[in-house]
């Protein structure tokens, strides 16, 4: 048995500066609150838990006084709500999470009717719909769309395929599209993403089986399992090394291994000596 790990994987620029700074502050303050699951990933979670971490569902749970703005970002009204309150907020939205916000709320100043290309129920999406004005929308296909529509600005959830995104918007094109005056389209899907995507593309073109690693509430790496899913590799997305039945690997010759953007090295590093224990 040959493993090969993916050469882009695990913790992007935006998770670990999360992550850093909700270290920082626990420390710092001694105890800390997070509105939501500061990334996707339980593990991580649960190191930061045990550090003096408490996750809450709304504003309503905070005990202390210093709140934690998770990486994929919140709504405006909830950040408008926060610091109205006087809480010390400690905002770790990934930069290009931030980028993405700003577009939605310019396109909306600009009198654009705003559609993104994204999961209606993810947190990221949420927030930047909150920030795109009302009449916005989030999809995954080409709607239709009111004969009385002139102007529409797009752009993408930050962790959705560059790929699937570029089909999206040659569909809309092939869509009818006579009402409309003005079409702006914004690229918000996040270089590192592509970037795993790609090599976990061609990974998987060159192994018997690809195991993708990450939380399995974790948008970016349901996406690389069905990005390699789509080569015709047989794909497993997993959590934890736990999850790893040996009927599943033993026999195959080359496994790949990548794993998502919030997944951390030493989860990688346990999924990898396990497979090691078979040869």
């Amino acid at each position: 048995m040959e493993v090969k790990l993916a050469s882009e994987r695990g913790f992007c620029f935006g998770v670990r500066r999360a992550i850093d700074l909700a270290e920082k502050a626990v420390t710092e303050c001694g105890s800390l609150e997070s509105l939501g699951a500061i990334v996707h990933n339980r593990q991580v979670v649960d190191m930061l838990s045990a550090r003096g971490m408490r996750i809450i569902g709304s504003l309503d749970e905070m005990k202390g006084d210093t709140l934690l703005i998770p990486s994929h970002g919140v709504k405006q009204e909830i950040m408008d709500k926060a610091e109205e309150s006087g809480l010390n907020v400690i905002d770790a939205t990934c930069p290009i999470v931030r980028n993405a916000q700003q577009v939605a709320h310019k396109l909306y100043e600009e009198g654009f009717m705003v559609l993104v290309f994204g999961d209606a129920s993810h947190t990221e999406v949420k927030g930047l719909l909150s920030r795109a004005g009302e009449g916005a929308i989030a999809v995954t296909e080409v709607p239709d769309f009111s004969k009385s529509l002139r102007r529409i600005g797009i752009l993408s959830q930050t962790t959705q395929s560059r790929k699937q995104f570029a089909t999206f918007l040659a569909q809309l094109m092939d869509s009818e599209l006579s009402s409309l005056a003005e079409i702006r389209i914004f690229n918000t899907v996040c270089d590192a993403t592509a970037k795993r995507q790609q090599t976990a593309l061609e990974l998987a073109s060159k192994v018997d089986l690809m195991l993708v690693i990450g939380g399995h509430d974790s948008a970016n790496t349901k996406h690389l399992a069905e990005i390699c899913r789509s080569t015709g590799v047989n794909t497993l997305h997993i959590e934890t090394a736990g999850e790893l039945n040996p009927s599943v690997y033993c026999g195959q010759s080359r496994i790949g291994i990548t794993a998502g953007a919030s997944t951390p090295e030493w989860v990688v590093e346990e999924v990898v000596g396990k497979l090691e224990q078979s040869l």
